[in-house]
């Protein structure tokens, strides 16, 4: 799909730099000029659990647990629209602001450049938000993969071409099951070609656990050590389900607390350190659904996050 040009693309968004106060200019200058290699931890939370709060009651309540910021979901289904990016979030950063927190990331299901792409990105550039987390390619058939990891990269370039006009470095995020990549070894695929500055990495120790669980997880950290950008912080634990036709015992896995599942999470933020990544970590708290070892409900799920965030504190110093 064809880029809009700058050009373009100013005349028909005008209304986003209207629409935010000298204060949130000001307050955006100043994150934009804070280096991706963050010396000291930024934590976070996924807001996906906590979309039935308005995004200001987000913020007083993930400040009250000591929280630093959101991990904002905009994107179909999420807390923002995309379509409604360019008045809403604007508001949602000075609600953040407001209550002493910072949107830190976003959540976005960007695959490719086109222009509401380019009016989200843009939009966040702006505000001073400076990476983002991309939408997911998908594994389609058996035997594809080679051609649809050069089809997601060729993608993957108008992404980074749009982004760096704006200032905003998009992350690829590392999941299990039927995505592109799936484990730290696709993601490498993925991004060698581009510079750190381009493309970041999303590493995820649920999902490079599940992926590799031996040690596919830290050969996955030592490829993609350049380009970290974004770490979760998440669990999990496997669970027997039915036998098969055959007889053979299934299984999946279903998120737990942070410090009770398989991912070893002090191996895993003690080798981040050793590649000299202490960034940005965002708590994902996926514990109000099908997916989690409990279902939680959202008081719940938020001293739960709590409980994450002590015992990440006391691994990332």
């Amino acid at each position: 799909m064809k880029e809009l040009s700058r050009r373009e693309f100013v005349a028909g968004s005008a209304g986003i730099v209207a629409a935010m106060s000298v204060r949130g200019i000001a307050a955006a200058q100043e994150c934009a000029s804070t280096s991706l290699a963050n010396k000291s931890p930024t934590f976070v939370a996924f807001t996906e659990s906590f979309q039935g709060w308005p995004i200001p009651e987000v913020c007083r309540r993930f400040k009250e647990i000591g929280l630093e910021g959101l991990d904002l979901t905009v994107r179909p289904g999420g807390h923002i629209d995309p379509a409604d990016a360019a008045k809403r979030l604007p508001e949602a950063a000075k609600a953040a602001r407001d209550a002493g927190v910072r949107i830190a990331m976003l959540t976005t299901s960007i695959t490719e450049a086109d222009p509401q792409a380019e009016e989200l990105i843009a939009t966040a550039g702006a505000l001073g938000i400076d990476r983002i987390k991309l939408g997911y390619y998908r594994y389609t058939k058996f035997g594809t993969l080679a051609q649809e990891i050069n089809a997601a990269k060729q993608k993957l370039a108008g992404v980074a071409r749009l982004a760096a006009r704006h200032g905003v470095l998009p992350c690829v995020h590392i999941h299990s099951g039927d995505t592109i990549p799936s484990g730290g070894a696709v993601a490498y695929l993925l991004l060698k070609d581009f510079s750190p500055r381009e493309l970041g990495a999303y590493v995820d120790p649920m999902h490079m656990t599940v992926e590799g669980g031996n040690d596919g997880w830290r050969q996955g950290l030592d490829l993609l050590a350049p380009w970290i950008a974004i770490s979760s912080l998440k669990n999990c634990v496997w669970q027997a389900g039915e036998r098969d036709s055959h007889g053979a015992q299934q299984w999946s896995f279903k998120k737990c607390p942070l410090a009770d599942g398989i991912a070893r999470i002090p191996d895993y933020v003690a080798r981040l350190d050793e590649v000299g990544y202490r960034g940005l970590f965002t708590l994902h708290s996926e514990y109000m659904d099908g997916g989690s070892w409990k279902q939680l409900r959202v008081e719940e799920c938020l001293q739960q996050t709590k409980a994450d965030l002590e015992f990440a504190k006391g691994l990332i110093g």
